[in-house]
């Protein structure tokens, strides 16, 4: 994979990052989205596959990114299909400071040292080169306002955006509220975006534990929909926060 092209989990952590305050919206989402991400980037490089509501390696050749190419092992390590929620859920320690140093190293962000409370070390990042971030907004923009069917890559984009609970940061307020209902909607065009999406809610929601169930036909349904009941949410714990995360309050 030639670097000329920046991956989804590069342009979803720009998204996320507020050009006033140099940190990062929605954090504690914005860790499970940038999992979730790296799936997609894969999928559209041909190296995995959705297999029902699971991951599944098709082709473990590396991609040239080391980061994207460190997660297509740990699936290939799996040596079976893995359930999208799983995965997300897992641990990901320092998988947002990883993408902010790679895209520092890149000249698209600044790092700023700072203080908390004038004690505590915090690292602020500030976006370099605006026009980066607007031509991805803008992709954005053009799919919600024309209702034009996106690319793939942007359609997923907009998926792990609403997924991770940014549209109300990109499209704040009563006035952004037919936005934020469109940006929900581009869930639908791109089939890998729209599982990684739901399995990202999925896991905010607790129901990582719960299979998706396939629609039962219409005869089963009429039959047992006397006997179905709800099964209760099992948690998901949350990601712990780690040191180097500690230091850099990217959020």
């Amino acid at each position: 994979m030639g670097r000329s092209r920046r991956t989804l989990p590069e342009e979803l952590l720009l998204l996320a990052l507020d050009p006033a305050t140099g940190t990062t919206a929605q954090p504690q989402s914005l860790d499970l989205g940038l999992a979730g991400a790296q799936l997609v980037e894969l999928a559209l490089a041909g190296r995995i596959a959705p297999d029902g509501d699971r991951i599944a390696v098709v082709v473990p050749r590396p991609t040239g990114d080391p980061t994207l190419d460190c997660a297509l092992e740990l699936l290939r390590r799996r040596g079976a299909p893995v359930r999208a929620v799983h995965w997300i859920g897992g641990p990901r320690l320092g998988l947002r400071q990883t993408y902010l140093s790679h895209l520092e190293r890149c000249g698209m962000v600044a790092a700023v040292p700072g203080q908390m409370c004038g004690v505590l070390p915090t690292t602020r990042y500030q976006a370099t080169d605006t026009d980066i971030s607007r031509e991805i907004r803008a992709r954005l923009d053009s799919a919600i306002r024309t209702g034009v069917p996106p690319d793939p890559r942007t359609a997923a984009l907009a998926a792990l955006a609403h997924a991770v609970g940014l549209g109300k940061h990109l499209y704040p307020g009563n006035e952004g509220r037919s936005s934020r209902s469109r940006l929900r909607d581009l869930i639908r065009h791109d089939p890998m975006g729209g599982l990684v999406a739901h399995a990202v809610m999925d896991v905010q929601n607790g129901a990582a534990a719960q299979p998706r169930r396939s629609p039962a036909p219409a005869g089963r349904q009429a039959a047992s929909g006397a006997r179905a009941t709800a099964e209760p949410a099992r948690g998901v714990p949350m990601q712990p926060r780690h040191g180097s995360m500690a230091r850099a309050v990217a959020h």
